[in-house]
């Protein structure tokens, strides 16, 4: 049987053993009797946590059951590509290649020594 958190307005918060049927009832306080409710009592690192921490974590339990799948629909449908990101944008490549094999980049980064 699950143990649950209940609390009594006068004696504070108790745990008590119940069965999963009976999880939502509320139980009589082992001290003085009175009928407490089920409470929900969450860890003091997560009360204080950052709202952005929060949300990251939502965001990957969230993508770890629904991940969201690259497809080349997804992808040239996708309104939050920037212009220059080169992915089936249909933007020509300033990509070339030499005789021997080497990457050239005409009039882009002359600096850069090819690999």
């Amino acid at each position: 049987m699950p143990l649950y958190d209940y609390k009594c307005q006068q004696h504070g918060v108790f745990s008590e053993l119940t069965t999963i049927a009976n999880m939502e009832s509320p139980v009589d306080c082992p001290q003085c009797g009175v009928v407490s409710p089920r409470i929900l009592a969450l860890p003091p690192h997560i009360v204080s946590m950052m709202k952005e921490t929060k949300q990251a974590m939502e965001r990957n339990e969230k993508a770890q059951h629904e991940p969201i799948i690259s497809t080349l629909e997804r992808r040239t449908n996708d309104k939050k590509h920037a212009s220059d990101c080169g992915c089936s944008s249909g933007k020509k490549s300033n990509l070339f290649y030499t005789a021997e094999g080497n990457k050239m980049f005409p009039s882009m980064r002359p600096w850069m020594i090819s690999h």
